[in-house]
């Protein structure tokens, strides 16, 4: 699956990630951070950008859309990967992602 501007990857079923709870995977050499919210499914970098912890063993916050980190607490908007609090101050890269027949797929080359 390879549609015009990048090379998409499947990454997980829907059925597979947990509402409201980040999931780590291992994808193409890199750590990504799935989330599934009432939003839609995000792809981030695993990677707090503040100590390197993964964020995959951080809480998600639905109503406001972030990704905390479980080490120093820095807050990420799942969207846009941009600081919501400190103390990292480098957003994180995420990836686009789309739901297709009940597969997620992440293109690795849009961050």
């Amino acid at each position: 699956m390879t549609p015009e501007g990048g090379r998409w990857v499947r990454v997980a079923q829907l059925d597979e990630l947990p509402l409201d709870a980040p999931v780590g995977r291992a994808v193409d050499g890199l750590r990504l951070c799935l989330v599934r919210t009432a939003d839609g499914v995000f792809a981030l970098l695993d990677r707090c950008t503040h100590r390197d912890f993964p964020l995959s063993a951080g809480e998600v916050d639905p109503e406001e859309g972030t990704i905390a980190c479980a080490w120093h607490g820095a807050t990420f908007d799942l969207r846009t990967g941009a600081v919501r609090t400190l103390p990292a101050i480098r957003p994180v890269p995420v990836f686009p992602v789309e739901v297709r027949d009940g597969d997620v797929w992440v293109r690795l080359d849009g961050a």
